[in-house]
């Protein structure tokens, strides 16, 4: 779901334009694990509490900041390619939520080592990010990304004979 290759950007509606604007986006998901849940993407991952809430019969929320957000939409045959570099066989459901880290590797064990299964380790895509799968708490199938190419780093660090060959 993030660093896919680039799309070409919809032109912007204009100032008078009847479209709403989205002001954010908030992802729902629901948590038998509730506590597990917090823990490994609060504390492990390090999204910043934002609000919490609580209500009848043990009703509980908490919203976690992560961060801008974006909506990508893959057609079957993108999603495929992505598992394909990613982890070298179809293993995303429909929804894989994607998060931007500094450094996927130290994520990616530090992850691991709060409760996430590691589906594929840190691989270098060919869009120039180093991506890693985990299976998270909650039922969520996840990747940890760090760009590459970006202005403080230049051109990318990584080793093209290490056997990583990348992705979104």
């Amino acid at each position: 779901m993030a660093a896919d290759p680039p799309a070409s950007p919809a032109p912007a509606a204009s100032p008078a334009s009847p479209v709403p604007v989205v002001r954010q986006l908030r992802l729902v998901v629901e948590a038998a694990d509730y506590e597990a849940a917090v823990a490994f993407f609060r504390d492990a991952l390090g999204l910043p509490e934002e609000a919490a809430f609580s209500g009848e019969g043990d009703a509980r929320v908490v919203i976690l900041d992560a961060g801008r957000a974006t909506l990508e939409i893959a057609n079957p045959a993108q999603k495929r390619l992505i598992d394909e570099v990613e982890v070298g066989r179809q293993v995303a459901p429909r929804i894989r939520v994607a998060f931007e880290v500094d450094d996927t590797e130290a994520t990616t064990a530090r992850l691991v080592a709060a409760g996430a299964s590691e589906v594929a380790p840190p691989t270098r895509t060919a869009w120039q990010s180093l991506n890693s799968r985990l299976d998270a708490p909650a039922g969520l199938h996840i990747t940890v990304f760090e760009e590459l190419l970006t202005p403080d780093k230049g051109v990318g660090t990584g080793d093209a004979e290490s056997g990583q060959n990348g992705d979104s």
